[in-house]
């Protein structure tokens, strides 16, 4: 750290992502990317033409996009906000919302980019206990008068709230804003994207990083009452109105486009989750109910950071957190049937070697 930093970012614990060696080939199951490419039409769209474009800004309201995705969701094209990954929308969202009078809550256990950007704005934050067994007490966030942010599913989790209660969280706030942050929704939980006709202070964030295997371009997307996005558009607009660029704009409307094909993915991806958790429960591995694409699993008799280490030496990366209520577990992302298999026979050979 420099003598130029403010003062005020002095104590900031920055988020940390996972991990990305260049020492060796790894088999990456540590930063929930998905193991399959764009569809055809992605790879097709992002062509020699477009990238002769690339002297031009794109398009700041990303029009066709925001079209696209308000037919394929069913609502207005108001309703649609485009920004650089979710993660730019969370920080939109901390930004807009949130101040001094109106605090912020969201679960002890869950993204770790909550409390950076709480942290970051300075901002009274309520961090909420899980249950002993993981699961979220709706009725800690009813009525709780503050603006609330919760993953569902939750990471590094995988653990989902029902529709039902979301709707009880938003109810009961009526006056602050609820983000659901739905990074992980398309692997087999419900989203709740059907009740923002109803309630203008719900927020409903996703992302083309995980379902949608765009991790590399950068895209997020909220739907929400026209109000929401409106306000969240004033933000982008005063940090960095051309945040999305053109090759990016034009992969996700071939992806909108080919929705099919990363539909039958995310099946896939529901299969091997499947059948992992299934082969580590033959290992006598405990392993939360996952609808994500990702599972957090705890290996009999061995901590989560031995494993991970014993893993990551074998050419296998998983994500380990060093906290006390976190570490006998690692969340292990699923990918590919081979790359599942490979994870498992590695498993099985480090407890046969102790």
């Amino acid at each position: 750290m420099s003598r130029f930093l403010s003062s005020r970012f002095a104590a900031l614990e920055a988020y940390t992502p996972g991990e990305q060696p260049q020492d060796m080939e790894y088999v990456k199951l540590n930063t929930n990317e998905s193991p399959f490419p764009p569809s055809p039409e992605v790879i097709a769209a992002v062509s020699a033409a477009e990238v002769g474009k690339l002297n031009l800004y794109p398009d700041p309201e990303c029009k066709r996009l925001r079209r696209k995705l308000a037919a394929l969701y069913g609502v207005g094209e108001e309703n649609v906000f485009l920004s650089n990954g979710s993660d730019d929308i969370l920080n939109f969202f901390f930004m807009a919302f949130c101040d001094a009078e109106r605090p912020v809550a969201f679960p002890n256990i869950s993204y770790g980019f909550y409390p950076v950007y709480a942290q970051l704005y300075n901002l009274p934050a309520t961090v909420i206990p899980l249950r002993e067994d993981f699961s979220l007490n709706v009725e800690d966030y009813c009525g709780l008068h503050q603006n609330i942010v919760i993953a569902n599913p939750n990471a590094p989790t995988g653990m989902v709230i029902p529709v039902s209660d979301i709707e009880k969280i938003v109810q009961t706030n009526p006056d602050h804003v609820v983000l659901i942050d739905e990074a992980y929704v398309d692997f087999g939980a419900e989203s709740c994207r059907g009740l923002i006709g109803q309630y203008e202070n719900l927020l409903v964030c996703q992302t083309f990083s995980k379902s949608r295997s765009m991790a590399g371009g950068r895209l997020g997307f909220a739907l929400g009452s026209a109000g929401l996005i409106a306000d969240l558009n004033k933000i982008k607009y005063s940090t960095n109105p051309y945040n999305i660029n053109r090759l990016t704009l034009v992969a996700a409307e071939a992806a909108v486009d080919s929705d099919a094909y990363y539909r039958e993915n995310c099946k896939k991806i529901q299969a091997n989750r499947a059948y992992t958790v299934e082969e580590l429960a033959k290992l006598g591995f405990t392993t939360l109910p996952s609808l994500a694409n990702f599972i957090f699993t705890r290996c009999p008799g061995m901590d989560g950071g031995t494993l991970y280490r014993a893993l990551k030496r074998r050419g296998v990366l998983v994500r380990y957190w060093n906290k006390p209520e976190l570490k006998d577990f690692v969340r292990v992302t699923i990918g590919s049937r081979e790359q599942m298999d490979r994870f498992l026979d590695t498993v099985q050979t480090i407890l046969k070697e102790g």
